[in-house]
């Protein structure tokens, strides 16, 4: 019997200053099987660092051709895609010449590093691709708020992101490795 995906809901404030931002967000999140906490944060991080009344959660794990996030239009074109973790390059490649604006938010320590080097050369070709790193030490403070029904505040600003529930803070300081 296959396992089946974990509804998480959660309760979203952004109050971003860079990008005069400020709104409240009632989210479900289906975490795959074999998605970790940290993994499932990252996507909460990514979403809270793109907040867009038409920012939406792609189907998942399980789908190839589909983001972690993404923006479209009213046409059904794709404004952004968003992929979170360590996407090859044909899958970012396939994102550029799909929508206008695509960001990867690496994180975690095993192979991170390993990745980001590996596709330096190859995607500064993509002038629409941004790539931006998380610290390990913040992906995986944050994994620890997960909670099936959680309410998290993030506060942007100058670029530093403050991750907080009722009882912890995480400050996350992402690093913009490559810019579109």
């Amino acid at each position: 019997m296959a396992l089946k995906a974990t509804i998480f809901k959660a309760s979203v404030q952004v109050s971003d200053t860079d990008r005069n931002y400020y709104q409240s967000h009632a989210l479900t999140l289906a975490r795959h099987p074999s998605e970790t906490d940290e993994r499932m944060m990252m996507r909460l991080l990514a979403f809270a660092l793109n907040a867009h009344e038409h920012l939406t959660f792609g189907k998942g794990l399980s789908t190839d051709d589909e983001p972690d996030l993404w923006r479209k239009d009213l046409t059904g074109a794709i404004e952004q895609w968003i992929d979170v973790g360590q996407p090859d390059e044909k899958r970012m490649r396939r994102a550029c010449g799909r929508a206008n604006d695509v960001v990867v938010y690496s994180y975690g320590a095993s192979g991170a590093a390993m990745w980001r080097e590996s596709i330096r050369d190859t995607l500064t070709r993509s002038r629409n691709l941004a790539v931006i790193a998380v610290p390990p030490a913040a992906s995986q403070a944050m994994a620890k708020l997960a909670d099936k029904t959680m309410a998290l505040t993030y506060t942007i600003q100058d670029g530093e992101v403050w991750v907080a529930n009722e009882k912890d803070t995480v400050p996350v300081k992402p690093e913009r490795l490559l810019t579109a």
